[in-house]
């Protein structure tokens, strides 16, 4: 098991070393950050010495090699607009995605997953043609749209509900529902389409042979079994909640990374651009690196693949 965690992590930290390396040359390309910087008053010998100062007089692979080091020692550089440190930034907006992720996270799971036990153990019937219904809506609406219809309905015609910011739990609502919803869709027909599979196995049937209550069939014997598909799910649809939280953090307000990402891109601010993609990356390689280790604990046959 230990060899199986090394390599994954080695894995993991190979492909942050290519993320890095995208991300950087990448930024390279949108062209010459001492002239973002600058003013109309700039004259070109304090251009010169600007470019001098940010290391841009240098090779492309010289700078790289001291962006990783710096990388390494927790150094993301400075904002260029708001003159400011990115790790602070960082600090400061990085609890409000992770909670919102957690929160619609915790939706998505506590609706989806029963909602998918259900269908399954009532193939066919009108419960089943509704979960399948809710879960073709949850995957084709528009997030963007739904949040605009919630904060229509409970909060400008019920005004039950608060539109923006981030506050008590009572501003948690709306925002987790709405990015829950894609979520909540997929784990409802993983689950569903897991649990119809383990439950034609021989094994199910030979525990209602024995006598099992119906209970006791699903909850232990089957739903054991078709969690490991859905564990996969969560822990990958987690990673993509913080990455695909823009949209809802730009709606509700949201003071989260997502927020902050598209704010740097409107004002070029390239360093704290670069330090939001590498932190969206590396959470989601986390994320991934995690799974797979918890796959491998579920189920042996993975290690010892």
């Amino acid at each position: 098991m230990q060899r199986f965690i090394a390599i994954r992590i080695v894995q993991s930290v190979f492909t942050l070393l290519v993320l890095s390396a995208v991300v950087f040359f990448g930024a390279e390309q949108t062209g010459d950050l001492a002239l973002v910087l600058s003013t109309a008053d700039t004259t070109q010998a304090e251009l010169e010495e600007l470019r001098v100062k940010l290391g841009l007089d240098k090779p492309a692979y010289i700078r790289y090699a001291n962006y990783l080091g710096n990388l390494f020692q927790g150094d993301l550089g400075n904002s260029g607009v708001k003159r400011r440190p990115v790790i602070e930034m960082l600090a400061e907006r990085l609890p409000a995605t992770l909670q919102l992720a957690a929160a619609g996270l915790l939706v998505a799971m506590f609706v989806g997953i029963p909602l998918g036990i259900v269908a399954a153990i009532n193939r066919n019937t009108f419960i089943d043609k509704f979960a399948k219904v809710f879960a073709i809506v949850g995957m084709s609406a528009p997030q963007f749209w739904i949040a605009i219809m919630t904060i229509m309905l409970f909060a400008a015609y019920w005004k039950i509900l608060p539109t923006h910011g981030k506050g008590g739990l009572d501003h948690y609502i709306l925002p987790s529902i709405t990015i829950s919803l894609f979520i909540m869709a997929g784990f409802m027909r993983l689950t569903r389409s897991s649990m119809l599979e383990v439950m034609d196995s021989e094994f199910v049937k030979f525990a209602r042979i024995k006598g099992l209550s119906e209970r006791m069939v699903v909850y232990k014997h089957a739903l054991k079994n078709a969690i490991i598909p859905i564990l996969t799910f969560g822990g990958v649809s987690f990673a993509g909640l913080l990455n695909g939280a823009i949209v809802i953090e730009v709606v509700f307000a949201w003071p989260g990374l997502g927020r902050l990402m598209l704010d740097s891109i409107r004002e070029r601010d390239t360093q704290v651009i670069m330090a939001t993609i590498l932190t969206s990356g590396f959470l989601y390689i986390l994320m991934a690196t995690i799974v797979d280790i918890l796959y491998a604990y579920v189920d042996p046959r993975i290690r010892f693949a």
